[in-house]
């Protein structure tokens, strides 16, 4: 017997995750509950339930799922955080719930952007050849180690926690959380002499300043790719269209 309201996880931590459980929450049968990983102190919390902490890998989320009855799930968090992407689309399968992977946009290259791609952390870091610039990196610090080996450079290190990991013998580290205007990623980039931007393709217009003032200042940027999506996700990039799976599922469940 179909139930009166069906309970949907979104694992969040994004501005897109919060957008959705805003809306979500005003839905006719749809109960919603959002979880966060725990890794930012104080992070912007989403309305309705919420839920922090990890799950203890594909097991405990599957446990959790079945123990808290819920009917599908929607992964809108960051678009590198592969691992509990994997762990969705693994956990969801396996009790035959419905999955949803909300992703933005990532950014295209425009004409006067100096990109070189990379494929991950470690190839950032070896892509810095020439000595001695200053290198912008706003990768969150949970990748800073990769750079540790980087005694060459001089770093600016922006996070909004303090890494916990070692940092590259010249850094310095600024605590901030954005998002932050074009006019502040130039006064930026001019104040500490910036010579070169390392960020991961996160997308959305948040986030994307950083990339708008290194185009300006014809600063190079190297561009971390993003890991692709579990095999056979399926995919949304705005948050209308995760609205309007959620409303298809409410009004003609599968299970």
């Amino acid at each position: 017997m179909r139930r009166a309201v069906l309970r949907v996880l979104i694992l969040g931590g994004t501005g897109e995750a919060r957008e959705l459980a805003r809306r979500a929450s005003g839905e006719r049968g749809l109960d919603i509950v959002s979880s966060l990983a725990g890794r930012v102190a104080n992070p912007r919390l989403p309305v309705g339930a919420v839920r922090v902490g990890g799950f203890g890998g594909v097991e405990g989320l599957r446990t959790w799922l079945r123990e808290n009855a819920i009917d599908a799930v929607v992964d809108a968090t960051h678009p590198f955080a592969a691992k509990v992407s994997a762990h969705a689309a693994t956990a969801a399968a396996e009790l035959n719930i419905p999955a949803l992977h909300l992703r933005r946009p990532e950014w295209v290259q425009r004409r006067g952007d100096l990109w070189t791609r990379v494929p991950d952390l470690a190839a950032a870091a070896a892509a810095l050849t020439a000595r001695d610039e200053q290198v912008l990196l706003t990768i969150g610090r949970q990748g800073v180690g990769a750079f540790a080996g980087c005694a060459g450079h001089g770093f600016v290190i922006r996070s909004i926690d303090a890494p916990e990991v070692p940092l590259p013998p010249r850094s310095k580290l600024l605590l901030a959380r954005g998002p932050f205007t074009f006019d502040e990623e130039l006064v930026l980039m001019s104040r500490h002499r910036i010579d070169v931007l390392v960020t991961k393709n996160s997308g959305g217009e948040q986030t994307e300043a950083k990339i708008l003032a290194a185009r300006t200042a014809g600063l190079p940027v190297i561009m971390i790719d993003r890991p692709p999506l579990p095999a056979g996700a399926v995919s949304v990039a705005e948050v209308g269209d995760a609205v309007d799976w959620l409303r298809e599922f409410a009004a003609h469940p599968v299970r």
